[in-house]
């Protein structure tokens, strides 16, 4: 390299370039002096303009300081010093390892393995120095490869017994995870050192080795903090509370990380009064804390809504000096949030100059958790970038708000801006697919699942499971349940459930006995779902045995839902007084829809007696509740008392409650259709109303007879007739008709349970029309086929 080169880069060009002259004016005194007053680039130019003229550069010593200095100047690009480097004859072993050191400081670890490459080629001397710096650039890379390939080196060119050698290769064996040759290394080594036993230790901390862990800290022989903190970090992520709590409460000496370590480890493991009371006694100690630990503390202020802590840690926070830092910016807009002081979040948010992916996604996540849906969109449609949980937390608050028709619109436009749903997202929208009974959507999602190879994790494989099979497709749901390699408590609960709600009562019966056998033991959610089983089909004395089992061999104490399933059981199967006894000696009080479902067999059963007091009761319980009014007003007019009716009907309308109207739902062709009975705004109505009359005239020939029983109005028989066959369902069933090709089922969904003369009308339609027709009603599945349901007439 010649002289014009260097100085075209240095930031100064000497006059003395032109004009060399053989006048000494540099000395090595004189440049220790000089470079003590530089501080300038410029300044550095004029010493190293003077080293070139004088023929200084020459002296080796004189040059690993001018090289030293430019390496460790904050005004100095580190091209500049390799280009000092690339003119010096000779480069020693010292000043090929500052250069060496110098990439390697700046995060450019490919560099310093290119240098020593060039070394060799140039036969310089290598020392000691040398072999760390490059097995460190090897950790960095994780590149275990060619940190071996440096091993040999070291063992070729006689360095293997050199603690400092011996450590580095250590540590990047353990930072590779590669414990066995670390291990073998930290062994075979006849000098160990602190940092010798801390990279091991590092190592097994690292990899999660609990138990090597352990041996190696006991046979330390200076426990010192940086070991203990690693193993309170191992020991706490293992779950090893009381282990971590020990050996904090032993330590002679702790810091700042000390006390982080397991705070951060109580507030992981959801123990977030410990991590708070911790922090008190951090604090009451005298030592200051740092972002991790504040992050901590707020996280655990958010989980505990302890907004007032909060805020206190705010303020110490501010008092220390790092609000501004982004990470402790977002902890305090979710804590805020998450407390419910939204407005303090949006303060942070606004006023913060350090805005992240994260600060954009909890500002979000609060709105939504507070329920500002419209606010949260408004941010969302204004962030400058969205990223997957940007997408997802909007499309699962929308889920978790019920606004199922957003959710899946959101996710529509989240595949289409070519963004890839994880398996959160993925849960959101097939919850949407399950209220809507989309079912076609909901097995679009499960192919894109099987076509991307996303882990079908035990939230999404029980999502999978309860979609399926609240839209009525078992054996899709039972592959989904059978290919799950891990299935939780919540999975098997789900296909008990599931099982019955279909009419597989017996199946479902037989799930719950091999749950049992394959060692998973049942909750307070299980047995709502194994006695709803017993209450789909009437199995009273199976009831009865389940719930006695409850208490007595799985420490399920019984609430309100498992006495709600034991009355509906009795009371549809007419046990209406033991029922209303069961009610009475309740331990804790009923609610609503226990009275509800004893009312409402009442009316099934035709006990006019016990319904109309038990209505009158409810009346007084709950005025306001228009399933009560219509129940108690149908058993006035099974009775012909239509005076008592009209009395009901004219309550109804001074208190201003209104009939919930019957609808359903039809997913046909990707879309999914709502009717309302007597509705008559379909763009296909006409094509409806021919279909309708078609349904009416082969039903007739296979002598149906409208059950106008249940239109409960004193009308004449012709008009109950014509507003039974323009009830919801049937408007649905006519739209499946016409709509969607054989052999496809006909799919329904009901917001309320079907009438009996609907459900009479199905059985005879899927006979008539050779057509699988399935109702999901408010309580169970109906799946009608060739002029039977499965529910065997107990709904």
């Amino acid at each position: 390299m010649n002289l014009t080169k260097i100085y075209a880069f240095s930031p100064f060009k000497s006059n003395l370039v032109q004009r060399p002259t053989s006048k000494t004016t540099i000395n090595l005194s004189i440049l220790e002096v000089l470079l003590l007053k530089c501080q300038s680039s410029k300044h550095f130019g004029q010493i190293l303009s003077q080293m070139i003229s004088t023929g200084l550069i020459r002296d080796t010593y004189a040059a690993s300081r001018i090289l030293k200095f430019s390496t460790d100047s904050h005004f100095n690009h580190v091209n500049y010093s390799h280009k000092i480097f690339d003119y010096i004859e000779n480069p020693n072993g010292f000043i090929c390892n500052t250069m060496m050191r110098a990439y390697l400081q700046l995060n450019q670890p490919q560099n310093t393995i290119f240098l020593y490459k060039s070394m060799l080629k140039n036969n310089v001397c290598i020392d000691n120095y040398t072999f760390p710096l490059l097995v460190q650039a090897s950790t960095i890379r994780l590149s275990e490869t060619e940190g071996k390939e440096l091993h040999n080196h070291v063992i070729k060119t006689g360095f293997r017994s050199d603690v400092y050698v011996k450590n580095t290769l250590i540590n990047m064996y353990a930072v590779c995870e590669n414990m066995v040759d670390a291990r073998q290394m930290f062994d075979e080594s006849p000098v160990l050192d602190s940092v010798s036993w801390n990279s091991i230790l590092a190592g097994y901390v690292q990899v999660g080795n609990v138990d090597e862990a352990k041996v190696i800290f006991h046979k330390m022989p200076m426990k010192n903090v940086i070991a203990s903190n690693s193993m309170i970090v191992l020991l706490g992520r293992s779950g090893r509370m009381s282990e971590a709590c020990q050996l904090f409460d032993e330590m002679m000496e702790k810091d700042v990380v000390s006390w982080t370590a397991l705070i951060s480890c109580y507030e992981q493991h959801g123990m977030y009064t410990q991590a708070l009371d911790l922090f008190m006694q951090m604090c009451a100690t005298g030592i200051s804390i740092d972002e991790v630990v504040a992050v901590s503390v707020l996280s655990a202020c958010a989980h505990l809504l302890v907004v007032q802590t909060g805020e206190s840690v705010h303020g110490l926070v501010i008092r220390v000096g790092f609000e501004s830092y982004v990470n402790l910016q977002n902890a305090l807009i979710h804590m805020y949030s998450t407390c419910g002081d939204v407005m303090a979040a949006q303060k942070l948010f606004d006023t913060s100059s350090h805005l992240d992916q994260i600060s954009w996604n909890s500002m979000i996540s609060g709105y939504l958790k507070c329920g500002s849906l419209e606010k949260a969109r408004e941010l969302f449609d204004s962030m400058p970038k969205k990223d997957v949980v940007s997408w997802t937390t909007m499309i699962s608050g929308y889920a978790q708000h019920d606004h199922f028709s957003e959710t899946l619109a959101l996710f529509q436009e989240m595949l289409h801006e070519d963004n890839k749903p994880d398996e959160t997202t993925l849960v959101s929208v097939l919850s949407a697919c399950t209220h809507f009974s989309a079912l076609d959507q909901g097995k679009w999602i499960h192919t894109y699942i099987r076509k991307n190879g996303l882990k079908v994790n035990i939230i999404l494989g029980t999502t999978l499971v309860d979609m399926y099979m609240k839209c009525g497709c078992v054996e899709n749901a039972l592959e989904v349940f059978n290919e799950m390699e891990e299935k939780g408590i919540s999975s098997w609960n789900a296909l008990i459930l599931g099982l019955a709600m279909n009419g597989q009562v017996e199946r479902s019966l037989d799930m719950f006995q091999e749950m049992k056998e394959c060692g998973v033991t049942p909750n307070e959610v299980t047995f709502v779902a194994v006695l709803g089983a017993c209450r789909h089909m009437g199995l009273v004395d199976a009831g009865r045995s389940y719930f006695d089992a409850m208490t007595r061999y799985y420490n399920v104490e019984p609430n309100i839902k498992h006495y709600g399933c034991m009355v509906d059981l009795l009371a549809r199967a007419g046990l209406l007084k033991e029922a209303e006894t069961l009610i009475d000696t309740m331990p804790i009080a009923p609610d609503i829809a226990t009275w509800g479902a004893l009312l409402g067999a009442c009316r099934k059963h035709g006990n006019s007696e016990m319904g109309e007091r038990i209505g009158r009761k409810l009346l007084e319980l709950q005025p306001d509740h228009d399933g009560f009014h219509v129940l108690l007003s149908n058993i006035y007019a099974s009775k012909g008392n239509w005076d008592s009716v009209l009395d009901i009907r004219g309550a109804m309308m001074r208190q201003g409650v209104v009939k919930i109207p019957g609808c359903s739902m039809i997913e046909a062709n990707g879309a999914v259709h709502e009717f309302l009975a007597g509705d008559k705004s379909h763009a296909q109505i006409n094509e409806i109303e021919e279909m309708l009359a078609e349904m009416e005239k082969r039903l007739k020939i296979m002598g149906y007879a409208p059950g106008t029983d249940e239109v409960l109005l004193d009308i004449d028989e012709e008009e109950k007739e014509s507003t039974l066959f323009r009830h919801s369902e049937k408007l649905a069933i006519a739209y499946g008709l016409i709509s969607i090709a054989p052999p496809t089922p006909i799919r329904i969904i009901k917001n309320l349970r079907i009438c009996s003369d609907c459900h009479a009308a199905a059985k005879l339609i899927s006979k008539a029309f050779n057509r699988e027709i399935v109702v999901r009603d408010r309580h169970r599945f109906h799946h009608f086929k060739d002029g039977s349901c499965s529910c065997m007439e107990f709904w």
